[in-house]
């Protein structure tokens, strides 16, 4: 795996996370804004609608070969994003969705099986969240099931009394890799579940809990953006003939 600790550390210090960057996306283009506060950072549209399930390093897969039950085998995603099958080398499977994955080993079986249909059945996933910011515990948490916002946050130990509950930022992976932000109030709807704004999160989603005050929000934004999207989010593998370099959430 090729690393940048500079963007890593940045990341780090930002979030108070751990996480580590890749190299060679392209930076995104302007996009729509979710706020006249954030006028300047090129965002996506926020989107409920969710993209093709992709692979990732401590996905657990049932490959199976139907015209040769031998060749099965349960495998797990490894860090650099490959798996090892049988009589095969290493194949990169991280980042790509269930189907191009299957297309992918099926073509690797061609010269070897006469019928080298491949299906593939994620069977466990790894489900994280990242919250950072003005919480008691920030870091890294597994989700123990559908959670929402405030539940992340409660997760991480609460609200310091310095937090800006009602403008937490919520940033997530959309299709084609693209980032997307939106803030959530979540002060109000703790007095009053009328007024909820909780957000259900999805894997990978990134809680961040500003100061109270805008600067510190726009600052974290703009560096998040400039550090971690234009590296698709820290999900990016760049597979070459001989090498891949690869970026996972820890």
């Amino acid at each position: 795996m090729h690393l940048r600790p500079a963007i890593c550390a940045a990341l780090c210090a930002g979030l108070g996370l751990a996480g580590c960057m890749s190299r060679g996306f392209e930076p995104l283009t302007p996009a729509a804004q979710p706020s006249g506060r954030f006028a300047n950072i090129g965002y996506a549209t926020w989107s409920e609608n969710e993209p093709p399930y992709r692979l990732y390093p401590g996905d657990e897969l049932d490959v199976q070969t139907p015209s040769a039950p031998e060749l099965n085998k349960t495998v797990t995603v490894q860090p650099d994003g490959r798996v090892t099958l049988p009589l095969l080398p290493p194949i990169m499977v991280a980042d790509r969705s269930v189907a191009d994955a299957e297309a992918l080993i099926s073509q690797a079986y061609s010269s070897q099986l006469l019928q080298p249909q491949v299906i593939i059945t994620v069977r466990a996933a790894p489900l994280k969240v990242f919250v950072g910011g003005e919480v008691d515990k920030p870091g890294v948490y597994d989700m123990p099931g559908d959670i929402n916002a405030l539940q992340a946050v409660i997760m991480a130990g609460g609200f310091k009394t310095s937090a800006k509950r009602d403008g937490v930022i919520i940033i997530r992976r959309g299709a084609g890799g693209r980032a997307m932000m939106r803030t959530a109030d979540l002060l109000h709807g703790i007095t009053d579940p009328s007024q909820t704004d909780a957000v259900p999160l999805r894997r990978f989603d990134v809680v961040y809990v500003p100061r109270t005050g805008v600067a510190e929000a726009g600052l974290f934004v703009q560096q998040y953006l400039r550090d971690v999207v234009p590296l698709n989010l820290g999900f990016d593998y760049s597979a070459g003939p001989n090498y891949a370099t690869a970026t996972l959430p820890r």
